[in-house]
């Protein structure tokens, strides 16, 4: 089905609307640093819960998501899922220390926590990971959704339309900072969960002869059942491109292992998640707004994960193969590797019709302009407030650090632009995201949480602690198959590589904490840890750690 002349005008009418209401609430937030950058601290519960959500939901659930829904099934909305619980963690035990501090920035609380060094360190690794992979692979995945339903889908809409999502996103979010950013998600966050569950609803109806739409979940659900599978086995579910999907869904390291690094570090810990909770009127809208969050993290697989299961049951043949006599061509690279990111573009151009395809088409240009608009935010944020202001503008005024906000965001944009194409044939980009991001968080969650966790963590313990873990992150992927080649080692999933690391940057702070304190109280730290085990820290810290281990360690050989 062609994008008609109806879908343009809806198309247009939403841009308009978008960037009309980012211009009118941000009149006059460009005036402080305050108001650019945390909104005047005035956003209401409902706004923040459905900012969190605008900003998750991205090209890389909307579009990656559905991929891996496509090549794996339901076990990816693992992500979604353990994120609802998560959030709960985030909102009771670290939302009120970052908000009784007056936080701009998560690496204030560095600072605060240990030193202005290991701040700026974290500083800079949290810019390159915005640009370089977080904003880079959102718009990589928006172009390539919109190259298939408004283009031929032959890639010659491709960079017209990374640079046509960059401006959109830089019309209202430049100028409004903050402000614009949430209350347009509010919007955004209405027109993306209709128009995910107008693709669901719709492809749904399309997959028996009745056109029923619980007939085709029941229809689907037969003939793939091993999609539905949450805990994976080796060997259970093979992906289209022949990897088998238990080395991206390792069993029950999805409920008690590496999961748990990712979600901790994105949900507490990421400065372009956690920066509108720090613009709350008040903690305890800060805390509703996390709620809302969780809760609307429960459904969101039925709007990105079922879509691509329904898009590879749709496009297999008798076999349950992936091929081109069955298989539409689209989800095939000029290389032969196939394409499951085109899961949810493909649904929307074969089967939604004029004039909701505009409404659909509006719901996928919300998510992804919204998380873009969120990332820039947050890294002008992070350069100004921790690298400029410190150390080149410590007189600076108001004006001119808005200024310099809006600067950093640009270059940020414009750099994300110029790579966003060489992610090409990446198979699963929501993968490459998780992978990826899993090289730094670990070290910073061992950071975080030894930081909140226990008193005696120290400054340079800190700092050597998040330096080699990118090293023995990267030990990991090394050789081609991720280790170097050795019969000493073995091949493990990235969740487990991700957990280990944690483990052992935790184990390099507490060596040399203690070599460093020589017994001595750390009075820096921030004790936790009898909230929520009413015992002594001391006990707590060891009892914690080898809990944690044991759990860990049945996950990885379960």
């Amino acid at each position: 089905m062609e994008f008609g002349l109806l879908d343009q005008i809806i198309f247009a009418a939403y841009a308009l609307l978008i960037v009309g209401v980012g211009l009118y609430v941000s009149r006059g937030k460009g005036d402080s640093s305050e108001g650019y950058f945390l909104a005047d601290k005035s956003l209401p519960w409902w706004a923040i819960g459905a900012s969190l959500i605008a900003a998750n939901i991205s090209a890389e659930q909307f579009i990656g998501m559905s991929g891996s829904g496509f090549a794996i099934g339901l076990a990816i909305a693992s992500y979604e899922w353990m994120a609802a619980i998560t959030l709960l963690l985030v909102g009771k035990f670290f939302l009120p220390i970052f908000i009784d501090k007056g936080l701009y920035t998560i690496p204030e609380f560095i600072e605060v926590r240990y030193g202005s060094n290991l701040k700026t360190i974290l500083a800079v690794f949290w810019i390159c990971l915005f640009v370089f992979v977080n904003l880079t692979s959102v718009l990589y995945l928006g172009a390539t959704a919109l190259d298939t339903i408004m283009g031929t889908g032959d890639g010659s809409f491709f960079i017209y339309a990374i640079i046509g999502l960059a401006f959109f996103a830089a019309a209202y979010s430049l100028y409004g900072g903050l402000s614009a950013v949430a209350w347009t998600d509010v919007v955004q966050v209405v027109l993306l969960i209709i128009g995910g569950l107008i693709t669901t609803f719709i492809a749904l109806s399309h997959v028996t002869e009745d056109g029923g739409v619980i007939s085709g979940m029941v229809a689907v659900y037969e003939q793939v059942p091993e999609k539905f599978s949450m805990i994976l086995d080796k060997g259970e579910i093979i992906t289209p491109n022949g990897k088998d999907a238990w080395w991206d869904l390792p069993g029950l390291a999805v409920l008690i292992g590496g999961l748990w690094v990712a979600n901790l570090y994105y949900w507490g810990f990421n400065q372009y998640i956690i920066q509108r909770t720090l613009a709350a009127k008040s903690l305890r809208e800060s805390q509703k707004g996390i709620i809302l969050a969780g809760f609307l993290k429960l459904i969101v697989p039925l709007i990105v994960v079922i879509p691509g299961i329904i898009a590879f049951v749709m496009n297999t043949g008798p076999d349950g193969a992936i091929s081109l006599d069955f298989t539409d061509s689209s989800f095939f690279s000029d290389t032969g590797n196939i394409i499951n990111d085109n899961a949810a573009p493909w649904l929307i151009q074969e089967f939604v019709p004029a004039g909701l395809k505009g409404l659909v088409l509006a719901a996928l240009a919300a998510a992804i302009v919204s998380s873009v608009a969120s990332m820039l935010n947050s890294t002008a944020t992070i350069f100004t407030m921790d690298i400029y202001k410190p150390y080149f503008g410590k007189n600076s005024s108001e004006k001119n650090l808005v200024k310099v906000g809006r600067l950093s965001a640009t270059a940020a944009l414009v750099i994300a632009v110029i790579l966003a194409p060489q992610l090409k044939n990446l198979g699963q980009v929501f993968q490459y995201i998780q992978e990826y991001t899993g090289v730094v968080s670990p070290g910073i969650l061992a950071v975080f949480m030894l930081g909140l966790f226990w008193k005696k963590t120290t400054n340079k313990a800190a700092i050597f602690g998040v330096l080699a873990s990118i090293p023995i992150a990267l030990f990991f992927k090394v050789g081609p198959n991720g280790w170097i080649d050795s019969a000493i080692f073995v091949t493990l999933p990235f969740m487990h590589q991700m957990m280990i690391t944690w483990l052992l940057t935790m184990l390099i702070m507490v060596v040399i904490s203690l070599a460093e304190n020589k017994g001595r109280d750390h009075e820096k730290g921030i004790e936790l840890s009898s909230k929520l085990f009413n015992t002594g820290p001391a006990f707590n810290i060891g009892a914690f750690a080898i809990l944690l281990i044991v759990t860990m360690l049945y996950a990885m050989f379960w």
